[in-house]
């Protein structure tokens, strides 16, 4: 019966410390930095190929594991069916090795994609609005009027491509580019 740990962030940029901290008491723990939107995490994989009849996997908070109740429900279904339990240390409630443990785990599955969800709307509404006031979203271009005006006149005074491109800091294509327009 070995104890096995999973933690996850979303961006690499992200501390898995706290996670790592609370899971010490693991036999083996298992860690990744990738959305718990994205089904093709392979350390997830891993773990759950590690587990076999009689262990247990904890997580520190449900949402870890999965994103969404569908995804939880799959991952889970398939523990069951090696007979390894599941269990959530933030949240003793949740333990599938009872029948409360499940329901409770269902529930509070559903409240988290219901709030993911909303966070998605006003995401998009923020976008929106913010499209409406004339917000321009992505990477500025490179290549505006001056910037072509400056790369000609460089090739002109007799500038190599490389010379204009330390110069201007624009990569290759975006100097040929320049000169091309």
């Amino acid at each position: 019966m070995t104890t096995v740990g999973y933690a996850r962030v979303s961006r690499s940029g992200q501390d898995l410390q706290v996670q790592l901290d609370k899971l010490k008491g693991c036999d083996k723990v298992f860690k990744e930095k990738l959305s718990g939107v994205d089904a093709g995490r392979p350390e997830l994989k891993r773990c759950l190929e590690y587990l076999s009849e009689g262990d247990t996997l904890l997580v520190t908070k449900l949402d870890r594991l999965a994103r969404s109740t569908s995804d939880l429900y799959r991952i889970v279904s398939q523990l069951t069916g090696k007979g390894v339990e599941f269990k959530v240390l933030d949240d003793p409630a949740i333990d599938t090795s009872s029948r409360t443990g499940k329901l409770v785990m269902g529930i509070l599955a559903l409240i988290g994609e219901f709030e993911n969800d909303i966070r998605h709307e006003r995401q998009m509404d923020g976008i929106a609005k913010a499209k409406d006031r004339g917000v321009k979203f992505g990477r500025k271009p490179l290549l505006v009027a001056e910037t072509i005006h400056r790369v000609r006149k460089l090739r002109k005074a007799g500038k190599t491509v490389p010379e204009i491109m330390r110069q201007t800091a624009l990569s290759k294509a975006s100097v040929y580019r320049a000169l091309s327009t």
